[in-house]
C-alpha cells in the first residue's frame, strides 16, 4: 500500500507519499480500504515532531478515516466485509489501508456521504467525551467553546445547541458570522474583546457553566474567571502553553473544576475508554446527525497526495471545520 510518511521532522515540505507493508488485522481488528481521511491539529504536531503516536499505533498521521471493510481479523462480530465505516484512529489514517480495533468502528451516519463522514470521529468523540460524557453539559446552561471555528468548534457548536445549551464562542472576527450561523449564541472575537467581560455582559453575570478550551496555559486564568458557580473547565489542548498559574481560591469560591483530558492515548476497552465512548457517539450523537442537527463542515477537499498543502493552509489559518484528504474514489 501507499501512505503518507514523515520523512524527518519538520515543515509541510517533509511529507512523502511512499510505499509500506500493508498492515494485517489482528485479533479484534478489522482492516478498512481507506476513502477518506481528514487534517487534526495533532497530525501537525506529530509531522513537527512533538507528539508521538502512543505504544502499538501506526506511525503514520491520521486519527480518523472513512471507508469500507477489507478484511476482518480473529475475535470480531458484528461486521463484514464490503461495510461501509468510519474509524476513531489513534494513527494510520493518511494511508490505504489501515487496521483498527473493531470498537472503534463506526457505521455511517444517515444522510453523511462516504467521503465527509471521515472528518467526524475525532471531533465527534472529542466533543461527546469531554462536553457531555465529562462535563455533564445540560440543556438551558452556558457554553463556552474556544476556537469556535476549527474542526472541534464547528462540532461543538452544533452539539451544544443540539442539546439546549446556550452557546458561545470565540474566533476571528472574519468567522464569527459563520460561528452564529451554525448556532452560536455570543460570539466574540478573541484578538478585539475580552471574553471575560463580554460573555459575563451577555449572560447578566452567569459567565459558562462548561468552558472548551484548547489554548491551556495563555487562557488558564481568565477560563477560571469565567466559569460560573459550579462551573467546569475541561482543557484539551496547549496550542497557548503548557504552564500557568492557578488561583485555587477562586476554583474553591465557584466549588469550580478543571479536567485535562486526551482522547488519543486512552485505551480501547475499559471504563473512559475509546470502545465506551464510540458506543456513547453512535447512541446518541449518530441521531442528531442522521436529523440534520449536526453536520460535518467541511472547508476543502483534496488528494491525500496534497497533505503538504492541506497541512499548509491549516498552519496559515482561517480554516472553517475541516480539511478532507480523499485516498480512494
Amino acid at each position: 500500500m501507499y501512505a503518507i510518511t514523515v520523512r524527518e521532522p519538520g515543515g509541510p515540505e517533509v511529507l512523502r507519499w511512499s510505499a509500506l507493508p500493508d498492515p494485517v488485522p489482528g485479533p479484534g481488528k478489522v482492516l478498512v480500504d481507506v476513502v477518506a481521511t481528514a487534517v487534526n491539529r495533532a497530525d501537525l504536531l506529530q509531522r513537527q515532531g512533538f507528539y508521538p503516536p502512543p505504544p502499538g499505533a501506526s506511525k503514520v498521521l491520521g486519527l480518523e478515516c472513512s471507508g469500507t471493510v477489507a478484511a476482518i481479523g480473529p475475535g470480531v462480530s458484528g461486521w463484514r466485509v464490503g461495510d461501509e465505516v468510519c474509524a476513531l484512529l489513534a494513527g494510520g489514517g493518511y494511508a490505504e489501508r489501515v487496521a483498527v480495533p473493531a470498537a472503534q468502528l463506526m457505521p455511517i451516519p444517515s444522510g453523511v456521504d462516504l467521503v465527509n463522514a471521515a472528518g467526524l470521529p475525532e471531533v465527534a468523540c472529542t466533543v461527546w467525551s469531554n462536553v457531555v460524557m465529562g462535563a455533564r453539559l445540560r440543556a438551558g446552561e452556558v457554553l463556552l467553546v474556544h476556537g469556535g471555528s476549527g474542526g472541534i468548534g464547528t462540532h461543538a457548536i452544533q452539539v451544544g445547541k443540539a442539546l439546549g445549551a446556550r452557546v458561545a464562542v470565540t474566533a476571528s472576527g472574519p468567522r464569527l458570522d459563520e460561528c452564529r450561523e451554525l448556532g452560536a449564541d455570543i460570539a466574540i472575537d478573541y484578538r478585539e474583546q475580552d471574553f471575560v467581560a463580554e460573555l459575563r455582559a451577555a449572560t447578566d453575570g452567569h459567565g459558562a457553566d462548561v468552558v472548551l478550551d484548547n489554548m491551556g496555559a495563555a487562557y488558564l486564568g481568565r477560563n477560571v474567571d469565567v466559569l460560573a458557580t459550579g462551573g467546569r473547565l475541561v482543557v484539551i489542548g496547549m496550542q497557548g502553553g503548557r504552564k500557568a498559574e492557578l488561583d485555587l481560591g477562586k476554583l474553591l469560591t465557584k466549588r469550580a473544576s478543571v479536567t485535562g483530558t486526551g482522547l488519543r492515548g486512552r485505551p480501547v476497552e475499559g471504563p473512559g475508554g475509546k470502545a465506551e465512548i464510540v458506543n456513547e457517539v453512535r447512541e446518541h450523537l449518530w441521531p442528531l446527525v442522521a436529523d440534520g442537527r449536526v453536520r460535518p463542515i467541511v472547508h476543502a477537499t483534496m488528494p491525500v497526495q496534497e497533505a503538504t498543502r492541506a497541512h499548509q493552509m491549516m498552519e496559515d489559518g482561517g480554516v472553517l471545520g475541516k480539511i478532507i484528504l480523499t485516498v480512494r474514489s
